[in-house]
C-alpha cells in the first residue's frame, strides 16, 4: 500500500502525531526545530492551524481532554494552558534528550530518552512524579497499550519489548532486523503499526512479530504514526528531513493512508 502526501509543509524530524477527538484535531512536533504544530484534516489532507515554539528540542506532545498540553522539552515536562501559560511539571533524568511519549490507559505521560546509548530512560509521570520504567536503553522509542500490556520500541537494539503494564516485568516481544524500528501505535484489532527508519515505511505486525502489512511512504525516514479521524480509519504518518545529504521531494512531509482498520482512542492525559 502506498501512503499519499498530506502536507506542503516539510519537517526537520517530524514526529509524535497524537489524534485530540474533542476538538478534531492532529497534533505533532518537529523535535530539532522545537515546535508542536496542530492541524486538521481535510478529507486525507492535513492543513496547520498553529504552531507553539520552545527554546530547546521538542520530543513529544499530549493532550489533556480539557485541550491543555503537555510538551516534553529536551529534559523538562512543561504544560501548556488553554490561555498559552507554560508551567514545568517535572525533569526526566538524562545525559541526551526526551523524545517519544504517550499517555498510558491511567492518564499517565510516559518518555523516553536518547543520547546515552545504553543508559537511556523510559519514565512516568503521575501525581508523585517520576517513575523510572527502564534505565538501560539504547533510544526509547514508540509506546502502545494492547490488552493491559505495553509495548515499546528500543531503537538502537531493533527490540520491542512487552510487559503486563501493572507488573512491570519486561520481556522481549520480537526484534526488527531490518531498519530501524521508531515510533509506534496500535489498532482495535490487536496489532501494531511500527514506523521504520531507513526504509521508508510503516510495518503492521502481530504482537509476536509477524508481518501483515506495508505501508510505504518514498521518505527513507518515516518515524511515526496514529490512528486519526472521526472514525480512526486514517493512519497519519511522519517523517523526516534529518541525516538525508539530499532530501526528496517527500522527505518530511505529513502522509495519510486509508488502512482497512481503526486505531485504538489516544488515552487523553490527566493533568
Amino acid at each position: 500500500m502506498i501512503a499519499s502526501p498530506a502536507s506542503a509543509d516539510v519537517y526537520t524530524l517530524g514526529e509524535g502525531p497524537v489524534w485530540d477527538p474533542v476538538r478534531q484535531r492532529l497534533l505533532w512536533v518537529d523535535i530539532v526545530a522545537g515546535a508542536v504544530h496542530e492541524g486538521r484534516l481535510d478529507g486525507e489532507r492535513i492543513d496547520v492551524t498553529g504552531s507553539h515554539r520552545f527554546d530547546s528540542t521538542v520530543g513529544a506532545v499530549a493532550v489533556s481532554a480539557e485541550g491543555e498540553l503537555i510538551v516534553a522539552e529536551r529534559i523538562t515536562l512543561t504544560r501548556v494552558g488553554l490561555d498559552g501559560s507554560r508551567t514545568t511539571l517535572a525533569q526526566v533524568r538524562t545525559r541526551g534528550r526526551l523524545n517519544d511519549g504517550a499517555v498510558d490507559p491511567a492518564g499517565r505521560f510516559l518518555i523516553g530518552s536518547l543520547g546515552q546509548v545504553g543508559q537511556e530512560v523510559l519514565a512516568r509521570l503521575d501525581e508523585t512524579g517520576i517513575t523510572y520504567l527502564d534505565t538501560d536503553l539504547t533510544l526509547s522509542n514508540g509506546l502502545a497499550w494492547i490488552d493491559g500490556r505495553l509495548y515499546s520500541v528500543d531503537t538502537g537494539s531493533g527490540i520491542v519489548w512487552v510487559r503486563d503494564y501493572d507488573t512491570g516485568l519486561r520481556r522481549e516481544a520480537f526484534r526488527i532486523t531490518e531498519g530501524l524500528p521508531d515510533g509506534m501505535c496500535a489498532d482495535a484489532d490487536g496489532t501494531l503499526w511500527i514506523a521504520n527508519w531507513g526504509l521508508g515505511r510503516v510495518e503492521r505486525r502481530t504482537t509476536s512479530g509477524d508481518l501483515l502489512a506495508l505501508v510505504e511512504t518514498g521518505a527513507p525516514h518515516t518515524t511515526s504514526a496514529c490512528f486519526a479521524g472521526p472514525d480512526l480509519d486514517i493512519l497519519v504518518i511522519t517523517t523526516a528531513t534529518q541525516e538525508l545529504s539530499e532530501p526528496g521531494p517527500l522527505d518530511g512531509r505529513l502522509f495519510t493512508a486509508r488502512v482497512g482498520v481503526r486505531g485504538l482512542p489516544a488515552p487523553y492525559w490527566r493533568s
